[in-house]
């Protein structure tokens, strides 16, 4: 029997008992009698054509058993502990065109679960368990307002089903990581820290973001197995930089880079369903100008706020306070800003120069769950709303801190024309800042016992980025 899984020679080996370990975990917070019942994710074809997605498993289904395949249902029985995979009956024919048909023994062999049956049996083997209810998921992500779907078949009605008791449940267990979770993680954040600095010595005046962009998915898939990457990349460069999700098909990363552009990178690899968040941001041609320095180190002393205070018992509404102070702090010292600082965030001229939140729960998905879950604190008023946890931090979540200063003209002239916020701008010294685009700074940090560890390995500081971006492989980080 298969003990772990990878995508070959040179990728990391997931071992099985991480899955393993998520059942037990998920087992122990429930009742005897139980049966949680998930349906896996399907192949979905582009529009009305033959063709299909590459297929992405669904997250709390890679969760609990880590099948790849489409079209599946898996049955957790909280009375013995016992897994079982339900597995599509493809006639003869897939054999074909799709490669080897396996049998449910050799299914079971691979995934380490304790028995496997074909999906249509799915209802007789129910039966057979004599569960006093089915647990089904059923509950709304807080980041995306989609709800999780629910498993379906023919016969549910049969059942005492309950979809209601099983989504907090383990919503919460996902937030904090295993061990071997964490090395999963670890591995990606690596692969995709590699990709990033493989871009920053790609990256000069005169190419295309996407061919940026296309460097980092060769790493991250030739090198790392990455076969998927977490999200759309984001390749601004100049103004682009301040769209903060650049990107997507209507802006697809296609501006040509300028000698002077500051290039923000937003991208991250995905291995075995687990998902990095890395932004490196730098100046096209490696050299710094006087306005990017004060930028970027601006942002850079948010970051180091809040690897330097984080720790378990720490609210993530203080941290993302915390990094702004610092932020404003270093604008003010250049001259950008005027006034005090703590007024300046009464006014909200924080948001308008992040308007984002500091960052977010990382893990099989990108924006990860449990962010505002019942027991949690509820998303804050005003600006802190754009949050995506208010949580306090527990040794065991993995999170992005992610500061940034953004250039938005339309949040700019908002700012110019309310008299509470536009006293604390040089706006002499803004004009020149118009088309500058904008830093972000992202890591990916695992909360331990003791603070922040962070699991991003990229130049940081601006004496870094230039040595790194001038010497290459000769760099010693």
């Amino acid at each position: 029997m298969a003990t772990a899984w990878s995508m070959g020679p040179g990728t990391l080996e997931v071992p099985l008992s991480l899955f393993e370990k998520n059942r037990k975990r998920l087992a122990s917070q429930l009742k005897n009698g139980q049966i949680v019942i998930l349906q896996g994710g399907d192949a979905i074809n582009h529009y009305d054509t033959d063709v299909e997605y590459v297929f992405r498993q669904e997250a709390y289904f890679t969760w609990v058993c880590g099948v790849r395949e489409p079209g599946c249902y898996f049955a957790l029985d909280v009375s013995t502990g016992r897994a079982h995979l339900f597995v599509p009956h493809h006639p003869e024919e897939y054999e074909v065109w799709m490669g080897k048909l396996l049998s449910c023994d050799e299914f079971r062999k691979i995934y380490g679960v304790d028995e496997v049956h074909y999906v249509e049996e799915l209802h007789k083997v129910l039966k057979e368990l004599n569960p006093e209810v089915l647990l089904t998921l059923s509950g709304t992500n807080t980041d995306s307002g989609l709800t999780a779907k629910e498993a379906v078949f023919e016969g549910i009605n049969d059942f005492k089903v309950d979809n209601e008791s099983l989504f907090p449940i383990i919503a919460e267990l996902r937030v904090i990581k295993t061990p071997e979770e964490i090395e999963v993680l670890r591995y990606v954040c690596k692969v995709s820290s590699d990709a990033h600095k493989q871009v920053m010595l790609y990256a000069k005046p005169g190419l295309k973001e996407y061919q940026c962009e296309s460097v980092f998915l060769d790493h991250c898939y030739r090198v790392g197995g990455c076969r998927h990457v977490s999200y759309t990349c984001i390749c601004g460069s100049g103004f682009t930089g301040a769209t903060l999700h650049y990107g997507h098909a209507a802006a697809p990363n296609s501006k040509i880079i300028r000698d002077g552009d500051m290039c923000l990178f937003d991208m991250g690899g995905n291995y075995a369903g687990y998902a990095a968040d890395i932004t490196c941001s730098f100046p096209a041609n490696g050299k710094f100008t006087d306005d990017q320095r004060l930028v970027y180190e601006a942002v850079l002393a948010g970051r180091d706020a809040v690897v330097r205070e984080g720790k378990p018992g720490v609210m993530w509404t203080d941290m993302h306070l915390t990094a702004n102070r610092a932020m404003l702090e270093h604008l003010k010292k250049g001259n950008m800003l005027r006034g005090d600082v703590e007024e300046m965030i009464k006014a909200g001229v924080n948001g308008i120069l992040q308007p984002h939140g500091l960052g977010h729960l990382i893990g099989l998905d990108v924006h990860d769950v449990g962010g505002y879950l019942p027991h949690c604190p509820p998303r804050p008023d005003g600006p802190l709303s754009r949050l995506r946890t208010a949580r306090t931090l527990q040794a065991g979540m993995l999170l992005t801190i992610e500061p940034g200063c953004y250039f938005i003209k339309r949040l700019l002239n908002r700012a110019r024309d309310n008299p509470d916020q536009s006293k604390f701008f040089n706006w002499d010294m803004v004009e020149r800042f118009l088309d500058f685009g904008g830093v972000r700074i992202e890591d990916d940090v695992l909360i331990t016992e003791n603070g922040v560890e962070n699991l991003t390995f990229v130049p940081r500081t601006v004496a870094e980025i230039e040595e790194f971006m001038a010497n290459g492989a000769n760099f010693k980080q």
